[in-house]
Formats: structure tokens, C-alpha cells, sequence
């Protein structure tokens, strides 16, 4: 059982969250005008505060030894590692990823997060959920990495919901998935999936949904042959999937009802 655990920034509400836990609006969170996450309405934690580093150190023990947590999928990890949270920026280059805008506390507290996590529970599994492609993410900490045991390729989901939307199916070249697919360090494992909640759920559709739409509705009986777009939608999802897999050099994660083949989420 992995969980979802979120570090990179906290609840404004004061009443029942640590906004101002000792009367002060900075015990945890910093004091300034990064308080507050730009995009996220919620309060960025201050790593460089010994009391930040305890007090999350603790929170990754205490699921770990209390609950028996398998691991961490730590959320938002691209917002940790940028003073600027990575919003609009291009990462084109390996000089984006060493400008003078990393946040090092916050790398220095994965850092220890990940070797807190591997002592207490050396089967443990970490993987970051991270859109930058900082490099050493998912290095070994020996290595002069982080020390996550895998990222999230989050790229793919993009990619296929890209491809559906905008490509002719004559135009779904093999060569152009696999190094789709393929397109990462190999110093570095990775999670491969082909849909997440971000792309499906907020503002869009599943990947069956947008292939077959509302003929799911009427055309989805065993011995109902009559709809060509559910031949075809059901065919390609098959195909989606098995090439996400298949492609893997980690892991892979699969989206929430498509082991039961249920149509929407």
C-alpha cells in the first residue's frame, strides 16, 4: 500500500491546520511573501527550519511504523524544488535545472526523507511526482542523487491525450510512441501510466470516454457489433495500455476502473 502523502505545501485553514499553530503565522511556513503558494491558495512549508525538517521527518516515521506503509508517492515535488514552483517555465536545457532558482532546503529535505524512509524500512518504495525532469530525482543518494526509488513519467498521460485529440489515427506513427514512451534517463526508474486524474477528471475525459464518447451508452452490449467507434475506441484503449506497459522501465501504474474495464472513472 503506497500513500499519497503531501509535503510540498499545507491547508490555509487555521482553525484545524498549522497556519498559526503557536500564534504566529511563521512557526512552520515562511513569513514572507512566499507564505503563500500562487497557484495552490495554500502555505508553503519552510524547509530551511529545523522544526519543518522534525516535524515532516516524523510524519514519514509515523506512517511507516504505526500504519506499515509500503512507501510515499510525495505530491508536487516539481513545487518543492523551485523557488518559482516551476510555474511557466521551460525546461529545456540542464542549465534550466541549475539557475540559481533551486530551492536547496527543500532538496536537502527529500534528500533526508528518502534516507529516513529506506533505514526505517529498507523495502520501502518512494516515487516522486515530479514534471520538471530535475536530474538525480531518482538517483541513489550514494550517487549524489535524491534518493526516490522511481518518478512519475508524467509526460505519457499528456502524450496520449495529446495524440487523441489532434492526430488522425493514419498519424499515430509506432517509431514516434516508442520514443515517446521510452524518453528517459536510464540511470533513473520511472512509473508508467497511461492516464492520471489530473488529465482525466479535472476539465477533461478518461481515454475510453474520449474515444468512444456517448456511444458507450447504447453500444457497449457483448452482442451489439452495430458501432464502429466502439470497435475502434475499445481497440486502441487495449492498444494504450499494453504499449504503456509493455515500454516500462520501473513500474506501472494503472488508472483507477480499467482492470474491471469500467467506462467512465
Amino acid at each position: 500500500v503506497i500513500m499519497d502523502i503531501v509535503h510540498s505545501h499545507a491547508v490555509k485553514n487555521e482553525i484545524e491546520g498549522l497556519g498559526r499553530f503557536d500564534g504566529t503565522p511563521n512557526q512552520f511556513f515562511y513569513g514572507d511573501h512566499r507564505r503563500e503558494h500562487p497557484a495552490w491558495d495554500s502555505l508553503c512549508f519552510d524547509y530551511g527550519k529545523n522544526q519543518v525538517i522534525h516535524f515532516l521527518l516524523s510524519n514519514c516515521k509515523y506512517w511507516l511504523e504505526e500504519f506499515r506503509f509500503d512507501g510515499f508517492r510525495f505530491d508536487g515535488v516539481t513545487s518543492m524544488l523551485y523557488y518559482d514552483h516551476g510555474l511557466g517555465k521551460a525546461f529545456c536545457g540542464y542549465g534550466d535545472y541549475y539557475d540559481g532558482g533551486q530551492d536547496e532546503n527543500a532538496i536537502t529535505y527529500l534528500t533526508l526523507a528518502n534516507r529516513l524512509i529506506h533505514e526505517v524500512n529498507p523495502h520501502a518504495i518512494t516515487i516522486a511526482e515530479e514534471m520538471s525532469g530535475m536530474p538525480g530525482l531518482a538517483a541513489k543518494i550514494e550517487d549524489g542523487g535524491i534518493g526516490f526509488d522511481y518518478r512519475m513519467a508524467m509526460g505519457i498521460p499528456d502524450f496520449w491525450i495529446k495524440t487523441i485529440k489532434e492526430k488522425k489515427d493514419e498519424e499515430w506513427h509506432p517509431t514516434g510512441i516508442f520514443w515517446e514512451l521510452t524518453n528517459r534517463r536510464s540511470d533513473e526508474k520511472t512509473i508508467n501510466y497511461a492516464e492520471s486524474h489530473d488529465q482525466a477528471l479535472v476539465g477533461d475525459k478518461t481515454i475510453i470516454f474520449r474515444l468512444i464518447d456517448a456511444e458507450m451508452y447504447w453500444h457497449m452490449m457483448k452482442d451489439d457489433t452495430s458501432s464502429l467507434a466502439v470497435d475502434r475506441g475499445m481497440a486502441l484503449h487495449k492498444m494504450i495500455r499494453l504499449v504503456t506497459l509493455s515500454t516500462i522501465n520501473g513500474g506501472y501504474l494503472n488508472f483507477m476502473g480499467n482492470e474491471f474495464g469500467h467506462p467512465e472513472w
